[in-house]
């Protein structure tokens, strides 16, 4: 089984509730409502409706996908152009998500490797991801010896009892040891190399749109454990190969809908009343009301707090309260540029940078992405995006506005591509949001779980808590399909097995260096 999602041996199998294949043996046909067609939404919605549930998916934007979601717009010569609100990386320990794209692309071939990405910083120090080893340790200890950051002195210098817990993550109980301290305070405690830290763990940990002083060191370890230490699927990943509407989402929509779901785009949900003639009556801003069975709110920090401010009848007041403590993380700043000259040869299809604030990392898109292959092939030009997160104050030296960052990151491109610097811009996107999560120090504790006090209420996202060792894309794949096995279980019908990568540390030996430093003799 484990062979089919991954090429992992230790991948951990969470298998779900055993039932009825399907729906077909109640004497009514379940209705749940999906408030949200990210992927958490996307995922629930699938998981109901290949077991027969009825399902109606509601979502304010005009398309699917959420944070990954695509669409279309104009040049002003007419032409037509993909925008998205970025590069994102589809990792192969991202198991759950991957099952789901499989739905509409069973060999995933809409995705393609990127053979490396590379990360610079500030001091020109490079280091690469291509030729490592893919299991753990060596695979850390491999790009180590190889960092020009790391030399042997600061290398002796670590903490290593202090780093342990790095290697030996065990979700949730790494929360317990660690939530408490941020990011930045820990890597200090460890004594790990400054310089590293730009390349190592910045650019990771920014990864969560949140600077190492304002993330909770425990994110940062279960990241490692996820990324390096846990897993054996390598520290490469995937690419989609076009944009995110036409590649991922509109397919799904279509699988969607021929399991019997309806999917209606540019309809926001504006409050939720316990009752009707189901469970919850959910009402839309078109004055509509739909009766459910279930409900699964799949939206960002701000769209779940301010739908159950406007549902006074969801909760307990101290559920209500972990739901209003929950923070979105500062915002970023994406940049896409179309240059009418290309940039070098050489230059990689992604590049992280670490200690070149505000600038977080530069895709040159038509390496990869077909739309902007075939401007590039049409105009001689190029297609190159910037990102930049946490992007406010002293996180990126001082710039408070869009365009502040937006100054900042083009000079950072001209500086490290310089061919940039001559290139004439013939069109620019700037988006700037502040709608991530905030995975802060302490937030673990308080962070609303997928059930909720109502037992046909789950919520779903990647700012959602669960007990598993994933994250992002993958946290909201996963919640998504835990919500759906949630509801499921309630009708006795059977649920989804969920993958992640392994629940503790690989290592016996870390593991004993671990509990030393927990109960030292």
């Amino acid at each position: 089984m484990n062979g089919a999602v991954g090429s992992d041996r230790r991948i951990a199998h969470h298998a779900a509730s055993r039932g009825a294949p399907d729906t077909g043996h109640l004497p009514q046909r379940p209705r749940v409502v999906v408030v949200g067609a990210g992927i958490a939404g996307l995922t629930a919605a699938t998981a109901l409706a290949e077991r027969g549930v009825e399902v109606e998916v509601l979502e304010r934007e005009a398309h699917l996908g959420g944070r990954v979601g695509g669409w279309h717009e104009r040049l002003d010569d007419g032409t037509g152009i993909a925008m998205n609100r970025g590069f994102h990386a589809f990792f192969r320990q991202y198991y759950n998500l991957r099952r789901l794209l499989r739905r509409t692309d069973p060999d995933l071939q809409r995705l393609t490797a990127v053979d490396d990405y590379p990360l610079i910083d500030g001091e020109g120090r490079r280091d690469t991801f291509r030729g490592i080893p893919n299991t753990p340790p060596w695979n850390a200890l491999v790009f180590a010896l190889r960092s020009p950051t790391f030399r042997l002195q600061d290398l002796v210098r670590i903490d290593v009892r202090a780093a342990a817990p790095l290697a030996t993550v065990s979700v949730p109980e790494i929360y317990d040891r660690l939530d408490d301290v941020d990011a930045q305070t820990f890597l200090q405690r460890i004594r790990f190399p400054e310089a590293a830290n730009h390349l190592a763990f910045e650019v990771f940990s920014r990864s969560f749109f949140a600077p190492p002083a304002g993330m909770s060191a425990a994110e940062l370890a279960t990241m490692f454990h996820i990324y390096f230490l846990g897993s054996a699927e390598g520290l490469l990943f995937d690419v989609a190969t076009g944009n995110f509407d036409t590649t991922l989402w509109e397919p799904l929509g279509r699988y969607l809908a021929g399991h019997g779901a309806r999917i209606r785009t540019s309809t926001a949900v504006t409050g939720v009343e316990l009752g009707g003639t189901r469970t919850f009556r959910v009402h839309d801003g078109t004055g509509g009301s739909i009766d459910a069975d279930g409900l699964v709110l799949a939206l960002d920090v701000a769209g779940l707090r301010a739908l159950v401010d406007a549902s006074p009848d969801l909760g307990d007041p101290g559920w209500r309260s972990r739901v209003d403590r929950l923070r979105s993380a500062p915002p970023f700043l994406v940049q896409r540029l179309w240059l009418d000259r290309p940039v070098a040869a050489d230059r990689p299809a992604f590049l992280g940078t670490g200690g070149l604030r505000p600038l977080d990392n530069v895709s040159v898109l038509d390496r990869y992405e077909e739309e902007a292959r075939a401007w590039t092939r049409r105009t001689g030009g190029s297609v190159v995006e910037l990102h930049a997160y946490a992007a406010t104050g002293d996180a990126v030296g001082g710039a408070h506005s869009p365009d502040d960052v937006r100054a900042q990151v083009l000079a950072r491109l001209h500086a490290i591509y310089p061919e940039t610097a001559a290139a004439r811009v013939v069109e620019e996107r700037t988006l700037w949001r502040q709608d991530c999560p905030l995975f802060g120090v302490g937030d673990f504790a308080r962070r609303p779980t997928v059930r909720t006090p109502h037992e046909r209420l789950m919520l779903a996202g990647d700012g959602i808590r669960i007990d598993l060792p994933v994250a992002l894309m993958e946290r909201a794949a996963t919640t998504g399909w835990h919500a759906a096995n949630s509801l499921l279980a309630q009708w006795g019908v059977a649920g989804h097995d969920l993958y992640t990568v392994p629940t503790q540390g690989r290592s016996p030996v870390l593991r004993r260096l671990a509990a030393l430093e927990r109960h030292p003799a």
